[in-house]
């Protein structure tokens, strides 16, 4: 009876069995140049692993090829931080009017407020470059 006992134990223990166990295995050589060819293709296809890489080349499944511009990657980034600190920009102008109405007679309060505006409607012009040159990126690099 404790022989029936341990024998149920061990087979409970361990990892669990596959239904379809994949134990057939194939030995393919390639020469330098089909080698890097295949990693090239490799590479494309955003794949972890080469094994089912290579089910999906046999087995006429899509190969999912994926290229990535750096330029546009290090623009995206960029324009993501840029739009950033405007927004900050945009935070601290709403607190500094604040402030300026708080702390400073009206007549102070209004020239400070004077040169702010100047400064205001140069970050608007930059902003409206900045758009227009957004504009002439995606025509050029991103429509393809």
């Amino acid at each position: 009876m404790n022989e029936n006992n341990k024998r149920k134990v061990k087979k409970t223990i361990g990892r669990p069995l596959k239904t379809d166990p994949a134990i057939f295995r194939y030995s393919l050589s390639l020469n330098e140049e089909e080698n890097a060819r295949f990693l090239a293709l490799f590479d494309k296809s955003d794949m972890q692993v080469k094994a089912h890489f290579i089910k999906s080349c046999l087995f006429d499944k899509t190969v999912k090829t994926i290229q990535i511009d750096k330029g546009t990657v290090d623009f995206y980034m960029r324009l993501t931080s840029f739009h950033t600190q405007f927004r900050n920009v945009g935070v601290n102008y709403n607190q500094i009017v604040k402030l300026l109405y708080k702390n400073f007679s009206e007549k102070k309060a209004s020239a400070y407020l004077f040169k702010l505006e100047k400064q205001t409607t140069e970050m608007a012009m930059l902003c409206r470059q900045i758009i227009e040159l957004i504009d002439e990126f995606e025509v050029k690099n991103l429509k393809k």
